[in-house]
């Protein structure tokens, strides 16, 4: 009977409540069930904007005997799984200035429409015109119970603008359908554990759930009544987690914010750090494997007052090769943005992986990316990728080189690490030649 029902109409017909449907999908007797999945692999795309300095950037060696330059130093101690990927061109036309194709087009690999934000000298434009590939990959992990996590992605920001516009997006769930990072590490505490504090309703729901459990009893087959009891034991040990978490300190149940920190230029460190933190305790919490950390904006105009820097950071990145203080101020920047990448290796490497082996960044990969190549020729030509961490089983440890490949290929190769075989990703012509080679 249960093969020829919906799984709504069978819980109707047994009288389950709504908390058990996670569990009678997984029953197999049923026709509900998903294959168990293995690791949980994690990626977290990290922004900074206005290009880099290439001289202080780009190792000179390729391979796996090659030295980290002044803005990739922090690295070091993470040198064996880190790969830098040099020759990845942004190569979307059409409307808008390169800082609006660089942030739009970075993670949809797709054009921007036609619209009225004006940038620069070039045609105005409007949101990009497919999503990005982080809800691509959400998407496929959401379709499978194995893989599927509370909130799907999480999208965090530092210090980026309240307004809207094509400038301060890169994230996206569709054509003309912008995603806004939540920039405010309250918002994102309130995001992640408010519904937590309300310990006696979801303690009804966990009585719930162990009631209909008892009724499905009669209604799968013998060999899947071991995975009633598994279902059983979960919950007695989510009760168990309730109990702990109003017992211990909360470490990584609910993390404690460092309170009446302002969204200010000069709180830049410190929000980063604590929605840093938020990140990682959301992935020790499997509330997502998917993650988005946006610092500023594409043309982002942040002082960094802590380096000693008062130049606002757009306006230095137009300033000529020549100007030597200003190219040492940006890559003193930049070395500041790396070391926020290395503050997310440190906390993942010496996170144990939960209910496993090993550590977090085995199966975590950091990308840390940008809208340009160089501020002031604003190319998008070797657009930075540089990535941290084991979680798409590519081979690390190494400095590759391409011959302006369109970036359209990785992305299609950040699906196909997950186990999604897309053949295409954005605009058709730029991804049909399929994965970018070379990576595993």
């Amino acid at each position: 009977m249960p093969h020829q029902q919906n799984r709504r109409q069978f819980m109707r017909h047994v009288g389950l409540s709504a908390a058990a449907a996670p569990f009678v999908l997984n029953l197999p007797s049923l026709g509900f069930a998903n294959n168990q999945g293995a690791r949980k692999q994690r990626i977290i795309i990290m922004f900074s904007p206005n290009g880099i300095v290439p001289w202080n950037y780009w190792p000179d060696q390729e391979g796996e005997a090659f030295e980290l330059k002044r803005i990739m130093k922090p690295l070091e101690p993470f040198k064996d799984q880190t790969l830098i990927l040099k020759g990845l061109a942004d190569k979307m036309q059409g409307d808008g200035d390169r800082h609006m194709r660089g942030i739009g087009c970075l993670l949809t690999g797709i054009e921007l429409f036609p619209g009225n934000i004006q940038g620069g000298s070039d045609t105005p434009a409007g949101w990009a015109s497919g999503h990005s590939i982080d809800q691509e990959i959400k998407r496929y992990l959401q379709s499978k119970k194995e893989t599927r996590t509370r909130f799907g992605s999480l999208e965090f920001g530092v210090l980026v603008p309240e307004r809207a516009d094509t400038w301060t997006r890169m994230v996206y769930a569709g054509p003309n359908q912008p995603i806004a990072p939540i920039d405010d590490p309250y918002v994102m505490f309130k995001k992640l554990y408010g519904r937590m504090k309300d310990q006696k309703a979801l303690q009804s729901v966990l009585d719930d759930v162990q009631k209909d459990l008892e009724k499905l009893r009669t209604h799968v087959s013998k060999e899947d009544r071991h995975l009633l009891e598994e279902h059983a034991n979960f919950v007695r040990e989510m009760e168990q987690q309730l109990k702990v978490a109003e017992e211990n300190d909360g470490k990584h149940a609910v993390p404690k914010l460092e309170p009446g920190i302002k969204e200010e230029n000069d709180n830049m460190p410190r929000i980063a750090k604590m929605q840093m933190d938020l990140l990682v305790n959301s992935f020790i919490n499997d509330f997502t494997r998917v993650a988005t950390l946006q610092f500023t904006n594409s043309v982002g105009q942040a002082r960094m007052s802590w380096l000693g820097i008062n130049d606002g950071h757009h306006s230095l990145s137009h300033k000529p090769d020549k100007d030597k203080d200003a190219q040492e101020k940006l890559t003193k920047i930049n070395i500041w943005f790396c070391e926020q990448m290395a503050y997310l290796a440190k906390r993942l490497k010496e996170t144990p992986e939960p209910g496993g082996a090993g550590n977090m960044l085995d199966n975590t990969t950091i990308i840390w990316t940008n809208e340009l190549g160089k501020g002031n020729s604003h190319t998008l030509h070797d657009v930075p990728m540089v990535m941290v961490g084991g979680g798409l089983n590519f081979k690390m440890g190494r400095s590759l080189r391409y011959r302006n490949e369109p970036h359209n290929r990785l992305l299609v190769s950040l699906a196909h690490a997950f186990g999604h075989r897309i053949e295409r990703f954005g605009n058709v012509d730029l991804s049909k030649l399929g994965p970018l080679p070379r990576l595993t």
